[in-house]
Parts: C-alpha cells; sequence; structure tokens
C-alpha cells in the first residue's frame, strides 16, 4: 500500500467513532514490540508526586494517553502537537484534546508550572528553538520533565541512519537524534535551569539508540556505564 492510501486510510479512521477504534486497538495488539514508555511514565508520575503542579503542559502528546492520565490526577493539561508538519497523515488523539502548536515556533502565551516532553525533543531539527520556547513557557521556578536518546559524549544527528540501527532501510520520515551532555549543556545556560534529577537508562546493546540488541527489561545504570536514554527533572531558576 502507498504512502498516498495508507494516510488516507488513517483519514479515514479518525472519523470511525471512538468504540470501533477501541474494538480495531484491542484486536490488533502484538506482543512483539516493547519501548521505553514505562520507564518515562513511571519518572513523570514519580515526579508529580513530589511537585503537585496545577498547571501542566504536554508538548508532543501525539495519540498517547499521557495528558488524561495526568488530568486524572487533578492537574489542569493542556496538550499540544505539531499535527500538521509531523503528522503527514494528520492525528487524532481520542484520549485527550490536543491543539496544532509547533513548539519551535510556538503561539502559546500561557505559564505552566511543569512541562512534559517525553521522547520527543529527538524529532525536532531545531532543538534550540523548542527547548528556548519551552523554558519562555514555564512559570518562574517551574520545573521541566524531558526524556530522549542520550549518550553522554557524542551527538547524532540521526540514529536512524547508523550502520546496524534496527530502523536502518525503514521509511522512518522523521529524525530521531541522540543529544549528549554538550546539548544538555547549553540548553541549561542559554535558558537559566538546573537539574534537579537524571536518570541514565540502558535499552541497547549498542553505543546509541537503536543499536544492536534490545534490553528487555532496559537496565538502569550510571553516567560512566553504557546508556541511550536519559531521563531529567530541571527547574527553571532566576536568570
Amino acid at each position: 500500500m502507498t504512502i498516498f492510501y495508507k494516510n488516507q486510510f488513517k483519514r479515514i479512521l479518525n472519523l470511525l467513532p471512538p468504540q470501533f477504534i477501541c474494538w480495531l486497538e484491542f484486536n490488533r495488539q502484538s506482543l512483539t514490540h516493547f519501548n521505553e514508555r514505562a520507564i518515562e511514565y513511571a519518572f513523570v508520575f514519580r515526579c508529580l508526586q513530589s511537585l503537585y503542579p496545577q498547571k501542566i503542559l504536554d508538548v508532543g502528546a501525539g495519540t498517547t494517553a499521557l495528558p488524561h492520565l495526568m488530568s486524572t490526577c487533578g492537574c489542569h493539561v493542556t496538550a499540544t502537537d505539531n499535527k500538521k508538519d509531523y503528522w503527514p497523515s494528520g492525528t487524532y488523539n481520542r484520549h485527550f484534546h490536543v491543539k496544532n502548536d509547533d513548539i519551535a515556533d510556538s503561539k502559546l502565551t500561557e505559564k505552566f508550572d511543569l512541562i512534559t516532553c517525553i521522547s520527543v525533543l529527538e524529532h525536532i531539527q531545531n532543538h534550540d528553538d523548542a527547548m528556548h520556547n519551552i523554558f519562555n513557557l514555564l512559570n518562574p521556578q517551574g520545573h521541566l520533565i524531558l526524556t530522549f536518546p542520550y549518550s553522554e559524549n557524542k551527538y547524532i544527528n540521526n540514529v536512524y541512519k547508523l550502520a546496524g540501527s534496527n530502523a536502518l532501510g525503514k521509511k522512518i520520515s522523521y529524525i530521531t537524534q541522540s543529544f549528549s551532555k554538550n546539548e544538555l549543556t547549553n540548553w541549561l545556560q542559554n535558558n537559566h535551569g538546573k537539574i534537579i534529577e537524571q536518570e541514565y537508562w540502558q535499552c541497547w546493546s549498542g553505543d546509541y539508540w537503536t543499536l544492536g540488541d534490545q534490553k528487555i527489561p532496559p537496565l538502569k545504570v550510571s553516567f560512566e556505564q553504557k546508556h541511550q536514554l536519559t531521563l531529567l527533572l530541571i527547574q527553571k531558576v532566576s536568570s
């Protein structure tokens, strides 16, 4: 099936009643693929447990239920995604209302106590602009939860193009960057942020994201050990 017809099919599916979509999702479940969401969501809700923010912005919500889950905790949640550019066939989130907004050129003006950006930043080429806007949308002393592919010493523009990547040869329309300490340090210095907590996880046997064999379950490690994923709680501080 060509990309055009796949996109058309997805648009038709988005018009179907939610009950039928739920039925389709139930019947299309597969036990052949694991991802990092269990690690990331556990970190998010542990941070919520200690912070109890009133207003949350979830950047890059996509089709996930994360905004809805955070709202059930009593928080007021706003969810956004770059629905026109990042999703070529359009997208529909059946769990929560998602505003169309490109965080790298955000039109939002409201301020938030907490911003979550879970496995999103690596897909944004102009990540410096995205981080600048994220910090601008935080209240003073507000917090940011970030997760992304990460290796301490080297930045990779697109891990999918690395020899040995499990995604090599697949037709993936977006990039996945792997960030390093240099990018993280620049974001913090340029936007007046400080790290409150950072975790490192080994999800693959190779040096970078999607390289080698997948580790099931992933291993929580120190920064000196091989890792391909980091989870961060960051606070906005005074300039």
